[in-house]
C-alpha cells in the first residue's frame, strides 16, 4: 500500500508539474511577445501568441451556459475534484507503517531495527497463542516512540480477556524487552472467526 501511495503521488505531482510548466511557458511565450520578435509563424488556433490575448475568450467562457446541463456537469466535475482531493490529503495524513526502530546498542550510536522483522515475529507470537486464529501487525509512531497496532481474529472457543492478557504478558512483552523500550502501546481489535454450524449425532 505504501508503495502504491508513493507511485500516486509521484504521478499526480508530476501531472501537476507538466500542466503548470507548459501553461506558465505558453502564458509567457505570448507575454513577452516572443513569436513576434522571433518572427515565428503560429497556427491561427495557436493559444496565447500575443501580450494582449486573455487565458479565455468570453465566447469560450459563455460557449454552453445557455445550455440545461452545463452547470448540473461543472457542479459535479468540481464535487468529484474536491472529494479526490480531500481523499488525496487524508491518506497522506493517514499513520504510516513505521520502517524501523531506533534501538539502543551500547556503543552510544544506536542500532536501526527492521519494523516489518519485529512485526513478522509478534504476528507469529500472537498467532501461536491459544484462541488467535489470525493477527494483523502494524508498527506506528516514531523510532523512539513506536505504537503497536494489532487486528485478531478469535477462534469461536477463544475467550477475549485471557487473549488479550497473554498478548500483553507475551509476545508485546518479547517485542518490548528485545527492542529496549521502555513502554510499547498496543491498540488491539477483536473480530470473531465465521464457521460453520457442526452437525451433531
Amino acid at each position: 500500500m505504501r508503495r502504491i501511495r508513493r507511485t500516486v503521488n509521484r504521478v499526480l505531482l508530476g501531472l501537476a508539474g507538466v500542466v503548470l510548466l507548459g501553461t506558465g511557458g505558453l502564458v509567457l511565450f505570448g507575454g513577452f511577445d516572443l513569436p513576434a520578435r522571433w518572427h515565428l509563424a503560429l497556427p491561427a488556433h495557436w493559444p496565447w501568441s500575443r501580450p494582449g490575448d486573455v487565458l479565455l475568450a468570453p465566447q469560450q467562457r459563455t460557449r454552453w451556459t445557455d445550455q440545461g446541463w452545463w452547470w448540473p456537469v461543472v457542479i459535479a466535475a468540481l464535487a468529484v475534484l474536491v472529494l479526490l482531493m480531500l481523499w488525496w490529503l487524508l491518506v497522506q495524513l493517514r499513520r504510516q507503517r513505521l520502517s524501523g526502530l531506533l534501538v539502543d546498542s551500547g556503543d552510544g550510536e544506536g542500532a536501526l531495527l527492521r519494523g516489518r522483522a519485529l512485526e513478522d515475529v509478534l504476528a507469529a507470537e500472537t498467532e501461536s497463542l491459544d484462541g488467535v486464529d489470525r493477527a494483523g501487525i502494524r508498527l506506528t509512531g516514531r523510532r523512539t516512540e513506536p505504537r503497536l497496532r494489532a487486528s485478531l481474529a478469535l477462534a469461536p472457543h477463544a475467550d477475549p480477556g485471557t487473549v488479550l492478557r497473554r498478548l500483553s504478558d507475551e509476545a508485546v512483552a518479547h517485542a518490548r524487552g528485545s527492542a529496549g523500550l521502555d513502554h510499547l502501546p498496543a491498540d488491539v481489535r477483536l473480530r470473531a472467526v465465521k464457521h460453520r454450524a457442526e452437525r451433531v449425532s
